[in-house]
C-alpha cells in the first residue's frame, strides 16, 4: 500500500515539476491525462515485467525467395538474405555473419540443402580429376615404399645436374 502512495506522491511531484517549466505549454485540460500516464509510468517502473526476464526472442526472418525458386537453376542458387544469385553461398553467408547450418536453421531448410550451384560445382570437380587430385601416387615397383627411391632422380637447376654428372662419373 505504501507503493501507491509513494508512486501517486512520485508522479504528482514529476507533475508539478514538468509544468513548473517555463518552456511547457500545456492548457489545463491535458493536465489529468498527463498526471494519469505519469501514474502509469511511474507504477510500470516499480514492477518487473515478465518481458524484460524472459529471453529476448529471435526476430523471424522472411525469406526473399521461395527454396524451390532458390534451386530453380542449375548454374547459381539464390540467396534467401537478400535474393541475388550465387554460385557458392559460402563467403556471401561468412559476409552476413552466418555458417551454412546456421542459415539453413534460420530458413527452415533441410540438412543435404547446397551451399554450391551444380554447374559451379561440376566444372570445380572436372577440374579436380583432370589435374589430378585425390588419386594416388603410382608405384613403380611392386613395393610401394620403394616408389620414392625408383632409381630416377630429376636433378633441378644447374648445380643439380652437375652433381648428377658427377654421381654417374
Amino acid at each position: 500500500m505504501t507503493t501507491e502512495i509513494n508512486a501517486t506522491e512520485l508522479a504528482t511531484e514529476l507533475t508539478i515539476a514538468w509544468l513548473g517549466n517555463s518552456n511547457t505549454r500545456v492548457s489545463a485540460d491535458d493536465v489529468p491525462a498527463f498526471l494519469q500516464s505519469m501514474y502509469a509510468t511511474v507504477t510500470g517502473l516499480g514492477t518487473p515485467a515478465d518481458d524484460t526476464l524472459s529471453e529476448p526472442t529471435e526476430p523471424e526472418y522472411t525469406p526473399a525467395v521461395s527454396v524451390r525458386k532458390s534451386l530453380a537453376s542449375k548454374d547459381h542458387i539464390i540467396s534467401m538474405i537478400d535474393g541475388k544469385p550465387y554460385k557458392t553461398l559460402r563467403r556471401h553467408l561468412s559476409g552476413h555473419g552466418l555458417t551454412p547450418d546456421e542459415y539453413r536453421s534460420r530458413y527452415g531448410l533441410k540438412a543435404d540443402y547446397p551451399m554450391v550451384a551444380e554447374t559451379y560445382s561440376e566444372s570445380r570437380r572436372a577440374m579436380a580429376k583432370r589435374i589430378g587430385l585425390g588419386r594416388k601416387a603410382k608405384a613403380t615397383s611392386d613395393n610401394p615404399a620403394s616408389a620414392d627411391t625408383a632409381g630416377v632422380s630429376t636433378p633441378k637447376g644447374r648445380r643439380g645436374a652437375r652433381k648428377a654428372e658427377a654421381s654417374d662419373a
